[in-house]
């Protein structure tokens, strides 16, 4: 719990302190974005390498050296004297947390029985959102009473206090499966593709890239991504199980997923640049502002928890889906009059339609696998929930960086046009989760 803590602090707290490094560092938002899309972007790809550590060197050795990395690697992020250090040091945090993060997903599913696991991913989500929760409120802080360095330093203590708890608490393993070869070839695919996709997305916010080279790294993502899924049909131990896709509710639920990424990522990156830059609120305001919204998500993940246990996981996440479609259309057609409070209200219906859909996602996409499947299949879900904050952070931003500015910043309207973005798409994601098995 601590290290999956500590990852999704490093891809909140960060969002609060965006206007400040883009003022220290004289960039735009098209590079500011990278901050957080390069973090998620090598999170998603080293998240499915954790599979293979686990295997080889066991829970215990892996945190313990992922959490030791991370720990040196954020505190070196805080001490970046440019932009593109600064970027690198967020690109490495990912990639570690990519490592830390699918861990405890596959501890409940192996160690809980089906019935059983619903309640216990809502108990785990209940300590994990207390990051997301205190995180913009941490940020805000920091950021107007300090500097916006020690925003890179803030995970770091979490970090070790894990460490020390690997060492002292979690066993070494029994047993081990027979050692087998590392799909390298395929995280090296698997990683261009992404990178390239991702980078031919932020070109096309520059207005001084061209036309042939943003086509240029589109087809070598598109090559990288075919070169990929041959690889993982033909290799023995795919980093990637993609046989799991032929099961319509793992396909479903991956469809889900996706809107959950986007939902989650997009919005936590949108919020604090919405009310800083077009509303003027403060690092400190912007962070009170999601702290009722995380204590509302952490509220709602237990009772989440228990009715994806009794109840149909697609209803949940039709619900969850609904709340924070309803919760984008109205910060879409916020002004600049509208009071705190309600822009408050409306980040705390979003996280409570998120709270209704981590659940029953887990739930509907992996209860029914076979129980040597359940390390593969969290895995790919939690690839693709990572895949969609990526996606969606650069969709946000490329709306936002292609919409009215002022002053060199985004106008109100550019943020309502990324709102209404947001919600179509995640809205959207109900037609195939609806055809979800009851």
């Amino acid at each position: 719990m601590l290290g999956t803590m500590a990852t999704v602090l490093s891809a909140t707290v960060v969002n609060v302190a965006l206007p400040d490094i883009m003022s220290e560092f004289g960039i735009r938002q098209g590079t500011a974005h990278w901050l957080a899309t390069g973090f998620i972007a090598a999170m998603t790809t080293t998240m499915l390498a954790s599979s293979w550590l686990l295997d080889h060197f066991g829970l215990r050795k892996t945190l313990m050296v992922a959490m030791s990395a991370f720990s040196l690697v954020s505190v070196l992020g805080g001490f970046s004297a440019n932009a593109e250090s600064l970027i690198a040091a967020r690109i490495a945090q990912g990639a570690l947390a990519g490592l830390m993060q699918p861990m405890a997903m596959y501890l409940v599913f192996r160690v809980f029985p089906r019935e059983r696991r619903g309640q216990a991913m809502g108990i785990y989500g209940l300590g994990v959102i207390l990051a997301p929760a205190l995180g913009p409120v941490l940020g805000g802080f920091l950021v107007d009473q300090l500097d916006w360095r020690y925003v890179m330093f803030a995970p770091a203590p979490i970090t070790v206090l894990g460490v020390f708890m690997a060492w002292r608490f979690l066993p070494l393993p029994v047993a081990r499966p027979a050692p087998y070869p590392f799909d390298l070839m395929g995280l090296l695919c698997l990683g261009l593709a992404v990178a390239a996709s991702l980078d031919a997305l932020n070109r096309l916010q520059s207005h001084l890239a061209t036309r042939s080279g943003i086509a240029l790294e589109a087809g070598l993502a598109i090559l990288a991504l075919l070169a990929f899924i041959i690889r993982e049909r033909r290799t023995d131990h795919p980093l990637l199980k993609l046989s799991l896709l032929r099961r319509p509710s793992f396909v479903y639920a991956n469809i889900g997923a996706l809107a959950l990424g986007l939902s989650l990522f997009g919005s936590t990156y949108l919020i604090p640049l919405f009310v800083q830059t077009a509303l003027s609120y403060s690092a400190t305001d912007a962070g009170l502002l999601m702290l009722p919204a995380g204590i509302a998500l952490g509220l709602t993940f237990p009772l989440a928890g228990r009715m994806a246990d009794r109840y149909s996981a697609r209803a949940l996440i039709v619900l969850g889906i609904g709340l924070f479609t309803l919760s984008a259309l109205l910060f879409a057609v916020s002004e600049l009059t509208l009071a705190f409070g309600w822009l408050a209200l409306w980040a705390v219906l979003g996280r409570i339609g998120l709270g209704f859909m981590l659940p029953a996602l887990s739930t509907g996409g992996l209860n029914p696998l076979p129980v040597e499947e359940l390390g593969a299949g969290s895995s790919v879900i939690n690839f693709t929930r990572q895949l969609g904050g990526a996606y969606g952070i650069n969709a946000v931003a490329l709306t936002l960086e292609f919409g009215e500015h002022s002053g060199g910043l985004p106008s109100l309207s550019a943020f309502h046009t990324a709102w209404w973005l947001v919600a179509v798409f995640v809205a959207l994601a109900i037609i195939p989760v609806w055809r979800m098995r009851a």
